[in-house]
C-alpha cells in the first residue's frame, strides 16, 4: 500500500483533561498518513484520483482549532473518521502530541497514535 503524509501540523487548540489545557490552551502537532493504492495518481497525473493534502489539511486544522476533547485519544479518533470519510484512503494513521504537556517534568513531547481502516 502507497503512502501520503503530512507531517508537523501545529495548531493551536483547546484540548486536555485538565482545566486549564481547556482554558488556556496549547499547540498541538499532528501527524497523519493516509494510505491507499496511489497507482491511478502515479499514471494520470490528476488530483481527482488521489487524496487532496489542502482538504486533509483543512479537515485536521479544523477540529484541532475549533473542537475540544478531554483526551487525545477522542481527538485522533476524530481526525481518522474524517478523513476516511472525505478522501479515498483505505486506511490512516493518525498521531497526535502535545508540545507541551502537563506532566510536572520535561518531555519532549507525548501524544497517541492510532491507525483506522475503511
Amino acid at each position: 500500500m502507497d503512502t501520503i503524509f503530512i507531517i508537523g501540523i501545529r495548531i493551536f487548540g483547546h484540548h486536555g483533561h485538565t482545566p486549564e489545557e481547556q482554558q488556556i490552551g496549547q499547540t498541538i502537532e499532528v501527524d497523519v498518513e493516509l494510505r491507499m493504492d496511489l497507482s491511478e495518481a502515479g499514471s494520470s497525473d490528476k488530483l481527482q484520483d488521489t487524496a487532496d493534502w489542502c482538504a486533509a489539511y483543512a479537515i485536521i486544522s479544523d477540529l484541532v482549532a475549533n473542537t475540544r476533547h478531554s483526551l487525545m485519544e477522542h481527538l485522533a479518533a476524530e481526525v481518522a473518521q474524517k478523513l476516511l470519510a472525505s478522501t479515498p484512503t483505505e486506511e490512516v494513521l493518525v498521531r497526535v502530541s502535545k508540545i507541551t504537556p502537563p506532566l510536572g517534568g520535561t518531555v519532549q513531547k507525548c501524544g497517541v497514535e492510532i491507525v483506522r481502516k475503511r
